[in-house]
């Protein structure tokens, strides 16, 4: 049976990009609506027919970027085969997408809201529990290098863990800052130095 009313007149995966691009350099409260269709180059009632609202379009953005932009640390994070280069592939891919040229600076999920006021309180803990899962994350990976051996027993894993959380987010606000991908870089490379010298030592054998 056919689609009752009038057909869409957009595409909506590049109204969805166009979305995610404003909300990612703007923030949640900082992109208006007016912003958002301007961008989108919708009207009002395509918006909402579309997306249903401001806050349903955020998290749709959110889950695009987190699908596309923003999969590069994940992916590094699982591809590397030893928990080292998980860490350390993961935190290199933030430094490269961080900072693309033409892109937003900074992560979307670290910096979409900022100091939401308490209506939007909703919209603040959707990014903080990704932030969450992401440190989680992190977290199985290190005890996954315990259980493997890579890293000794005694590992602090909980702090190792926030240790990483802390840089990769902290970079995610270097960038958006201004700081480049080689700068980024350079703050990987010294992150790492924290990597247990028995680890070190045993893989580079």
């Amino acid at each position: 049976m056919a689609e009752r009313g009038r057909p869409r007149s957009f595409d909506r995966e590049t109204a969805l990009r166009q979305a995610m691009e404003i909300f990612w350099e703007r923030g949640y409260e900082g992109a208006s609506l007016a912003d958002l269709m301007a961008a989108m180059k919708i009207n009002a009632p395509s918006l909402y027919a579309a997306f249903g609202g401001k806050e349903a379009l955020f998290r749709e953005a959110v889950d695009y970027y987190r699908n596309t932009e923003g999969s590069a640390t994940g992916k590094a994070l699982r591809a590397g085969l030893t928990a080292r280069a998980a860490i350390e592939g993961m935190l290199m891919a933030a430094a490269i997408v961080l900072a693309l040229p033409g892109k937003p600076t900074g992560c979307l999920v670290v910096l979409g809201a900022t100091n939401c006021t308490p209506s939007n309180r909703p919209v603040d803990m959707f990014l903080h529990n990704l932030r969450v899962d992401s440190a989680q994350d992190i977290r199985k990976r290190l005890l996954q290098g315990v259980a493997d051996g890579e890293l000794p027993i005694e590992t602090e894993v909980e702090q190792m863990a926030a240790y990483f959380t802390t840089v990769l987010h902290g970079m995610s606000l270097q960038a958006r800052d201004g700081a480049t991908q080689e700068a980024l870089q350079g703050v990987v490379r010294t992150a790492m130095l924290i990597w247990p010298a028995s680890a070190r030592r045993q893989a580079a054998a």
